[in-house]
This record gives structure tokens, sequence and C-alpha cells, in this order.
């Protein structure tokens, strides 16, 4: 794996976020058409059998993990702003975080986000699938330490200048 001071980045021509003095600043959404915006993300976690079986039974020492994964997620989605830096607060009309069992062993977990706004919800959904994939790691430590959370990405983006995006 590189290390960052050894990776080479192109630099952008204009970067978005960095004014000339060299200081980050929020970019302004102000003068943006309000569209309606959508973002879905999805998060897995890999754990052994006898874990599985625990979580589908919901017997789990902390109780109902999927309760606690699906309300922190939620939670989680409108607090981003406060989280990742440099992102807007957005007054989210919906988010959903909803589980799957992909294959044995295998969580999915599937979080939207949606606005009507100036800017995209790709990051409160993202953070909902990760911090809900977190809650299901914690829910469920005192069974299994080794626990993976194998893949956080973005599913599907609609709204905005871009339009629509989806992953391959």
């Amino acid at each position: 794996m590189a290390t960052l001071s050894k990776r080479r980045i192109k630099p952008l021509a204009k970067p978005s976020h960095i004014r000339p003095d060299g200081n980050l600043v929020m970019v302004d959404v102000g003068s943006k058409a309000s569209t309606l915006r959508f973002a879905h993300a999805r998060a897995l976690v890999r754990m052994a059998p006898a874990t599985e079986a625990a979580l589908r039974k919901a017997t789990l020492p902390k109780g109902d993990a999927f309760v606690a994964a699906q309300l922190a997620g939620i939670m989680a989605a409108k607090q981003t702003a406060q989280l990742i830096p440099l992102t807007h607060p957005l007054g989210l009309s919906q988010v959903s975080v909803d589980f799957a069992w992909a294959a044995k062993g295998l969580l999915q977990i599937d979080a939207t986000a949606q606005t009507t706004g100036q800017t995209g919800v790709e990051m409160e959904a993202m953070t909902a699938a990760a911090v809900a994939a977190l809650t299901i790691y914690d829910m469920t430590k005192a069974l299994e330490r080794g626990i993976a959370i194998e893949s956080l990405h973005l599913i599907e983006k609609r709204g905005g200048k871009s339009g629509r995006w989806r992953a391959e």
C-alpha cells in the first residue's frame, strides 16, 4: 500500500474547497437550483454462522441489533454535517436503513436518503450505512470479535446538475 507521502495525486485545476490563500471553505451552493436529491449506499458485514443465527433470532446479549442499527443509521444521516467536514447541513425528507442476507454470513445494509435541495445526499446515505454497520458490530462483538465490515459504497445518486449515476 502506498503511503500518502509517496502517492502522486494529480491536482485539480481549481479545487472547489480551497481558497486562493490556501484556507478551506465550504462550497457556496446558494446559486444552485433546488432539485429532488436521492442517494442509495450499501455496506456489507461478514460474520460467522453462529453470529448470524443469533442475529436472526434476536438473541444477542444487547438485544435486537437490527432495531438499534436501523435507528443509529437514521440518526447518523441526520448528523452528517457534524461528522464530515465541509458537508452542508441538510433538511432530509427521507432516510431508510434496510437489511438483507446477501449470502451465508454476509449481511447487506442498504441506506437511502432524500431531500429537495441545492446539494446531494450521498454523504448522508453513506454515513447511515456505515454507522448501521458499526452498530451491528457493536451489538454482536460479544459473540465474535472477527466480524468484518467489508465494503461501503454508493449504489446510486439522482438529482442536481450531474443527474443520475449508478454503480456498475
